[in-house]
């Protein structure tokens, strides 16, 4: 009997391992390749993540990777806990740099999805999320254009010990027009700003797209022309004009100055969370200025810091060149090629340096 039951046990196990609707081989703890692809809300699933790779308070003071768009690499200020060694002078090149490999990590994500929607039968379903890769692409790549000019330019999604890692950069003006064809891609299989419903609130529009585009442009068309390609610099300039004409002719955006703030608005602009937030009752929905933001919720996306008292009550000193670098309330700089602005008061008291400049001052 012993015998009969060990072999009946043994080929019920068999028959448990020959058979693929007994086994589950995908793993508990991420989405399988297997599933992940099957149906637009997994596409938008992974397009999630792209949204944190924008800057926000965490990133910009991180001691690893100082995004371009962070003081911190600048000369403007240095504080009492961390000299800032560019404002020192003491600036050298670093053994290693975080911002590379994360751009290359973003990237081949973007790749990842761009390779699995081409499998896709109902394209149209996921042309926003399609549209939403191109736009990280490019975004992480201006990164690296902004970082390094020359760079590698990858379409697909490879691993650590692909060989295509092992080539030649691509030239820097190479790299722009990559950025750009991918901007120029996304914009139109993204959604209107004014057509983001509440729950796609904060996603990339289509003017999002495009003024990023404008300002991609901008960027590399100034840094041409300034070093003697003046054709180059105005054929990217012209693509920076009319990508941004496309966002003022949307209607969509106006800068904030309600009649009830009067010259108050700039002062309260940024902490529109509900009516007790400023004298007027005026909520964050009234803000038309934000074109693409990050967004924030106190569970499901917190800020991570308390901004007043974890970043601005420590020490910080800004350099004279900050200091120097308000314009007057004419406009115009303290001095004009060696020449003193009438407006601007010098040094002669703790004061007088603020009087009749720029009130953000």
């Amino acid at each position: 009997m012993k015998l009969h039951k060990i072999k009946t046990i043994l080929a019920v196990a068999a028959m448990g391992v020959l058979s693929q609707s007994c086994l589950d081989l995908d793993p508990k703890d991420q989405l399988a390749e297997s599933n992940l692809w099957s149906s637009p809300s997994d596409f938008q699933l992974f397009a999630n993540q792209f949204y944190s790779w924008t800057r926000d308070f965490g990133s910009l003071d991180n001691n690893s990777v100082k995004p371009l768009h962070s003081d911190y690499n600048s000369d403007l200020f240095t504080s009492r806990d961390d000299r800032n060694r560019f404002s020192n002078g003491s600036n050298s090149v670093q053994e290693s740099d975080g911002n590379y490999g994360s751009c290359y990590a973003h990237i081949r994500r973007t790749n990842l999805l761009l390779q699995n929607a081409e499998k896709y039968s109902a394209s149209a379903d996921i042309a926003q999320y399609v549209g939403e890769a191109h736009f990280f692409r490019a975004y992480s790549y201006f990164d690296l254009l902004q970082f390094y000019g020359d760079a590698i330019i990858i379409t697909q999604p490879l691993d650590v010990t692909s060989p295509e890692l092992r080539v030649a950069q691509n030239d820097r003006s190479e790299v722009a027009d990559f950025i750009i064809e991918d901007l120029e891609t996304a914009a139109p299989m993204l959604p209107r700003f004014t057509e983001l419903t509440t729950d796609d609130a904060g996603r990339i529009s289509r003017e999002g797209c495009l003024a990023f585009l404008s300002r991609v442009a901008l960027y590399e068309g100034t840094w041409q022309k300034f070093r003697g390609n003046e054709e180059r610099g105005r054929e990217l300039l012209d693509i920076a004009a009319k990508a941004a004409k496309q966002v003022i002719d949307s209607k969509a955006f106006s800068l904030f100055k309600p009649d009830a703030l009067k010259e108050k608005a700039q002062k309260y602009m940024f902490i529109l969370e509900d009516a007790k937030s400023n004298p007027a009752g005026i909520q964050k929905s009234a803000n038309k200025e934000y074109v693409f933001a990050r967004r924030y919720d106190e569970s499901l996306a917190p800020i991570g810091k308390n901004i007043t008292k974890a970043n601005l009550i420590n020490m910080v000193w800004v350099s004279r060149k900050f200091a120097n670098m308000y314009l007057c309330q004419n406009g115009l700089p303290i001095y004009i090629n060696g020449v003193k602005n009438a407006q601007f008061q010098e040094y002669a008291t703790l004061t007088s340096e603020w009087e009749n400049r720029d009130n953000r001052m």
